[in-house]
């Protein structure tokens, strides 16, 4: 089906497994520290097999996936496969002390998942800490043999990773603001596939190449893997056509610019249609509010037909770094594909209607800075990680370890949006809430002002959802669901709560465990804005999770 750009992976790599109808991929991830020079500036950073960013893992719809993976580095480290769905397989999703241990230095672990029913972009990265900062790759699920795509057919295939750079070792930048109570130093470039492109402190420049031929038609599988940034992804003079996000198809739509939260995937084809030459490619940040955010362009190049690189470049004029309405334009443009072969099941009934008022807030710290320290909670309550693994925890039936009393919606319903409140304090506590199997769910998002209002990029592991509304301000329990759209909603595992607004999701709970549920910028998750859904199981061994494999680290 792919011609020769699948020939062209079997021997690009002897972490790619040959891709003929095989349903188990193997996979050895070694995680080793490199040296990396990035900003004119050598560190040692965190990869997999010496690779950043990582390998792609490539696999097709239904294989069972076996990643072995080795821990070289004096850090404990687990890995998330983003967005697989993890059908009973809940002790391979990877975040620490969510579904597993973590895999101390010296040790590894099998992961061994199936990608049921899943095909398009989704990606990897580390699930501790904050080593996802350099620990992250794509994953690439291509249809099963002899199933086409469901648009044009591309000539070739390129994978195109979005990242944040640090110059300093983003342990110890996270480590300091943990000490300090203070928000974390921002990141000092952005990257593509690795490279920054030339930044006002290095004028060396490492920049990515896209080579193009003219008149073929590419299809981009967009990853943003940054760290704390929603980024905008911007070609000069080119336009693209967006197919898929998240691992699900969407109906086509043509823009000239990508919007990507963290965690989030976007496949679009894009026709070299413009004439010899080269043009620029951009990712920019977006945030409309008064939080600091890294503003440095990450740029790179489309290349035609191999021009001589003294070639003028064509440059591109990106987005405000508060362009609201863009963002706004590009969500509301994205609709699942709804057809025959690839239905929205959207949930027309409810069986849980939940409110999750999410921000951020004060708490006392005799030993930060000024006495306090910045946290971040769902419905006022700062997650509070355990030592235990909390699927561990009800598996094996062990007490102590959380409590299942996670408030459906906040206990002191106030201004979400508008008035500012005396008390910023928040509870602290290790609590989930409990769903029934096969039950439906519809969760409102909801954006707090209560230091300062913030987009926020949120992600359901375990689950794919629907996000059926989205609005600015407090959202309208009795008007607002009159406008939601249960037709061809967009599917997805990661979305972006507007600034100061809301956004509603629906999914189904036919996935027994144990689920994180967090916002996706590491600053927010560090700070405590995560929860865990226990979906119990149902009524016989295929409504069950797995037993625990006999590998499973040890806390």
């Amino acid at each position: 089906m792919m011609g020769s750009w699948v020939q062209t992976l079997l021997f690009m790599s002897v972490l790619v497994p040959a891709l003929v109808e095989c349903r188990i991929r193997q996979y050895h991830f070694d995680v080793v520290l490199k040296n990396e020079t990035k900003l004119c500036a050598t560190k040692t950073i965190v990869t997999v097999n010496s690779k950043f960013p990582g390998p792609t893992l490539y696999a097709r719809e239904d294989d069972n996936v076996l990643v072995r993976v080795t821990n070289h580095v004096q850090y404990n480290v687990t890995i998330h496969w983003h967005g697989v769905r993890q059908l009973r397989t809940c002790w391979s999703d990877g975040p620490a002390y969510i579904t597993q241990c973590p895999i101390q230095p010296g040790q590894n672990f099998l992961y061994n998942f199936t990608l049921t029913g899943q095909r398009g972009t989704l990606l990897w990265h580390a699930h501790i800490s904050w080593l996802r900062s350099t620990m992250y790759g794509a994953i690439v699920i291509l249809p099963k043999k002899g199933v086409p795509y469901p648009f044009p057919k591309p000539d070739k295939e390129k994978v195109i990773i979005l990242g944040e750079w640090w110059k300093a070792d983003t342990e110890a930048v996270v480590n300091q603001a943990t000490q300090t109570g203070l928000p974390p130093n921002i990141s000092d470039a952005h990257t593509i596939n690795g490279h920054t492109g030339p930044v006002p402190s290095c004028s060396s420049d490492d920049a990515y190449t896209l080579h193009v031929e003219t008149g073929k038609i590419y299809l981009l599988r967009v990853v943003n893997a940054a760290v704390n940034d929603e980024l905008f992804f911007k070609i000069a003079y080119h336009n693209l056509i967006v197919v898929e996000v998240d691992a699900a198809y969407t109906k086509p739509f043509k823009t000239d610019t990508l919007f990507l939260g963290p965690g989030q995937t976007t496949t679009a084809l894009l026709k070299a249609d413009q004439g010899t030459g080269k043009y620029l490619i951009a990712i920019s940040p977006f945030m409309d509010t008064i939080v600091a955010v890294d503003n440095v362009t990450g740029t790179g190049y489309i290349s035609y037909n191999r021009n001589l690189a003294f070639t003028p470049t064509t440059m591109v004029s990106i987005p405000a770094v508060n362009a609201t309405p863009v963002t706004s334009t590009f969500s509301n443009s994205l609709r699942s594909l709804n057809s025959k072969d690839y239905p929205a099941n959207v949930p027309l009934t409810v069986d849980y209607s939940l409110l999750f008022t999410i921000g951020v807030g004060i708490n006392p710290c005799a030993t930060c800075f000024n006495g306090s320290r910045a946290v971040a909670d769902i419905n006022n309550v700062s997650f509070v990680m355990p030592t235990t693994a909390l699927l561990q925890a009800h598996y094996y039936g062990i007490n102590g370890v959380f409590t299942d009393d996670f408030p459906g919606k906040p206990l002191m319903p106030f201004d979400y949006t508008k008035a500012p409140l005396s008390n910023l304090q928040t509870t602290n506590g290790t609590k989930v809430y409990r769903l029934a199997y096969n039950s439906t769910v519809q969760l409102v998002i909801q954006g707090n002002s209560i230091i300062a209002p913030d987009s926020h990029p949120t992600h359901l592991h375990g689950c794919n959802f629907f996000v059926v509304g989205r609005g600015i301000g407090n959202f309208d329990p009795e008007k607002d669901p009159l406008e939601f759209n249960l037709v061809d909603p967009v599917e997805r595992n990661t979305v972006s709560v507007p600034t100061a607004g809301w956004t509603a999701i629906r999914f189904r709970v036919d996935n027994p465990g144990v689920w994180f549920f967090h916002c996706h910028l590491e600053v927010h998750t560090t700070w405590g804005l995560k929860m865990a859904f226990l979906v119990e199981d149902g009524k016989g061994p295929n409504e069950s999770i797995e037993p625990p494999p006999s590998d499973l680290p040890m806390c």
